[in-house]
């Protein structure tokens, strides 16, 4: 079963982080992104947080579910959806503990295929 887009917007308004929060559509589901970073995906209707110790530290009560098959345990957040201010903790605490991500090489690719278009004799 997809993620009903309702949800998402439950989620966005639950958490408070306006604009900040942001949602991608993947394969019918979701992954939420703060800072540029994949905090937690949206699957079934449910949210599963990237594992982090931060996060951990912040849960009552820890579910640890793949969100998909074949995918690694996340953190299933159930009630903390309900709380607000838990849920922003746990989105900004798991935000600051990841890396930023890894620049795409796809500009450097598109700017050596650029280079190569130039040169005079080349096809």
């Amino acid at each position: 079963m997809a993620t009903d887009p309702d949800f998402i917007a439950y989620v966005h308004a639950q958490s408070a982080l306006g604009a900040v929060l942001e949602s991608k559509k993947m394969f019918g589901e979701y992954a939420l992104y703060l800072d540029g970073k994949v905090v937690a995906l949206v699957c079934d209707n449910q949210v599963f947080l990237k594992p982090t110790a931060a996060g951990l530290a912040l849960l009552h009560e820890v579910i640890e579910q793949p969100p998909y098959p074949g995918a690694k345990p996340h953190y299933l957040l159930a009630d903390a959806l309900e709380d607000t201010d838990a849920l922003q903790r746990l989105l900004r605490a798991t935000a600051d503990a990841l890396p930023m991500p890894k620049p795409k090489k796809v500009a450097a690719k598109k700017a050596v295929a650029k280079r190569a278009a130039r040169k005079p004799g080349k096809t």
